[in-house]
């Protein structure tokens, strides 16, 4: 007969141990099991004797005791290379109770839907995480498992782009390492495999900053000229002109609302949400900017934007881009911010005011002591800009 009392009880369990116990209670396996136990116990409905394993563990960081089956279904070798297997996934912050891991296409679903409601452009900002992860990494990381993506399937796929596209490989980058943190708060990995691990990994770039195209100053009078003479949509052609006559920002431009507006005060104030910077913005509108405005008030569809589209949904991005591309202009809808600032430092213009116009923080001390906006000072740079854009056109 074995004896099971407290001082009888085996350090580590044994095989014949396991089978012959018949005394209720819990026996553990020992410094070396891993938290393994044996629950001895009799069954209500028949008074015989139950053997179950167990293995005690801790799971995101709270006591937990994870089921390894019945005996003798289960043997005592089975239960500890279970308990070892529970061991090892605890150590990845993993959780060993069977809830399945998600796949990472699965896990940037959920990233995306924790901080769409965060995001100042809402459906756009998801829809571009979706294109350049679904383009770039779907491929090789789609169906693996959060927990499997590895540093090697990063390099995998930010190798191929990391100097061809550098912007667009950089993002890719850090929307991967925002998916992988998320598995970390979630314990279903214990690391991120695009932080810091894989910097010496990836090719040297010369570190310079790409820049969006910009038209020089003394040409984008013409070009207004050659857009307000095309056969493109209305909205898109005032939307183009409205946002180089005003410096903004296109997508400040490009869902600005009529509420917005005060045509009888000349001024434009975009909110807070909308901006860059996350702080009201006030735009003073030279005469042309209201003419503009009075332009797009007459082909309102009764919509709230000041400048819909055919289908009286927000404009695109792209479809400033593309009428730009089409008359052969070299410029971008942003390079016109460029050109405005490069007029501003070529004509001597205050810099506190061209930083203003263009909605810049300005930093340290100097952004310490401006607490103004400069409205006033603003609104006679905004209409010398008009002026020059109207004799070059």
């Amino acid at each position: 007969m074995v004896d099971t009392s407290k001082r009888g009880r085996p350090k580590t369990l044994s095989a014949a141990f396991v089978r012959s116990v018949a005394q209720p209670g819990r026996y553990g396996d020992g410094r070396g099991g891993y938290g393994l136990s044996l629950l001895v116990k009799p069954m209500a409905s028949t008074g015989r004797l139950s053997k179950t394993w167990a293995v005690r563990t801790r799971i995101a960081g709270r006591p937990a005791n994870v089921g390894a089956g019945r005996y003798p279904v289960v043997s005592l070798s089975e239960a500890r290379a279970k308990a070892l297997e529970v061991a090892r996934a605890t150590a990845q912050g993993l959780d060993p109770r069977g809830a399945r891991v998600p796949t990472f296409e699965e896990a940037v679903e959920r990233v995306i839907e924790l901080h769409e409601p965060t995001w100042k452009h809402g459906a756009r900002s998801a829809g571009i995480w979706r294109s350049s992860l679904g383009t770039y990494a779907m491929p090789l990381l789609g169906r693996l498992s959060v927990a499997d993506v590895t540093t090697a399937h990063v390099l995998s796929v930010l190798t191929p782009i990391w100097t061809a596209k550098p912007v667009t490989a950089r993002r890719v980058r850090q929307r991967i390492g925002a998916v992988m943190k998320w598995g970390v708060a979630k314990r279903y990995r214990g690391d991120n495999p695009a932080g810091d691990a894989i910097a010496e990994a990836l090719p040297k770039t010369n570190g310079a900053k790409a820049h969006m195209r910009a038209l020089p100053h003394a040409e984008v009078g013409a070009a207004l000229h050659r857009i307000r003479e095309s056969g493109a949509w209305p909205s898109t052609k005032l939307a183009i002109e409205f946002l180089t006559l005003t410096a903004a920002r296109s997508g400040e431009v490009r869902l600005a609302t009529w509420a917005e507006v005060d045509r009888d005060r000349a001024l434009w104030r975009i909110p807070a949400e909308r901006t860059k910077t996350g702080r009201l913005h006030r735009v003073p509108l030279s005469g042309r900017a209201v003419d503009v405005l009075r332009e797009a008030a007459r082909l309102a569809d009764g919509s709230e934007l000041v400048f819909p589209s055919a289908s009286g949904r927000a404009l695109s991005d792209n479809t400033l881009s593309k009428l730009l591309r089409e008359l052969g202009l070299d410029g971008t809808p942003h390079g016109m911010r460029s050109a405005f600032r490069s007029w501003c430092a070529e004509t001597n213009q205050p810099r506190e005011l061209a930083e203003a116009a263009l909605a810049h923080v300005v930093r340290g001390v100097e952004g310490a002591y401006q607490r103004s906006d400069v409205l006033a000072a603003r609104r006679s740079l905004m209409q010398d800009w008009a002026g020059y854009l109207s004799r070059r056109s």
